[in-house]
């Protein structure tokens, strides 16, 4: 089965790839099929994650799955949530996980409260306008480190700490990382769902 991913992020596709192969499900992304990248103008992922999904199953007949993730700290009432990869422009950086990474530990010096979670919200379609949308979310809490540690992965990996491992996302290995992430999450269960409605 070939998918749509509503999404041109290199980190997202290699991830998701790799956890849905086992299912005979082919990703491709949305770039490769000439499809413009949808609106989001909503303020909760679900509702971002399935317009981006009803767009690229739209303009390209296909089905289509698609992600809205971010971090959402504590100290903040969940901000940036689905601002997140615009997180940096509101402090005058340019958009880009290492300015996002400079913003926050700026915006939290001296907060001691330093809880937040990486959520993902997936959503597919079979359809445009399918009506029973399979949603599945993902969600990982951890603390916020004071500097970045660990050179893989991307985001905010470098300072989300996970207390279960006692490191960051970023200082886990690939495979151990994509397994408790928070897109590893909803991507098992999405999984969960394909399998009892789609396949």
């Amino acid at each position: 089965m070939k998918l749509v991913l509503a999404s041109n992020n290199q980190g997202k596709l290699a991830e998701l790839q790799a956890m849905f192969a086992p299912l005979g499900i082919e990703l491709m992304r949305q770039s490769e099929l000439n499809i413009p990248e949808a609106e989001e103008p909503f303020r909760t992922f679900v509702e971002n994650a399935l317009a981006k999904a009803r767009h690229a199953a739209q303009l390209s007949g296909l089905p289509a799955l698609a992600d809205d993730a971010g971090l959402c700290v504590d100290a903040f009432g969940g901000l940036p949530g689905v601002d997140t990869a615009y997180y940096a422009t509101q402090f005058g950086y340019a958009k880009g996980d290492d300015n996002n990474v400079r913003a926050l530990l700026e915006q939290m010096t001296g907060i001691e409260d330093r809880g937040a979670a990486l959520v993902s919200t997936l959503v597919a379609v079979r359809s445009a306008q399918d009506p029973e949308p399979l949603i599945a979310v993902g969600r990982v809490s951890g603390q916020i480190t004071r500097e970045p540690v660990g050179s893989n992965g991307f985001g905010f990996d470098p300072i989300m700490f996970i207390p279960q491992f006692g490191q960051t996302f970023a200082q886990l290995p690939v495979e151990v990382k994509n397994a408790n992430s928070h897109r590893g999450r909803a991507a098992r269960r999405m999984i969960e769902l394909m399998r009892e409605q789609w396949l």
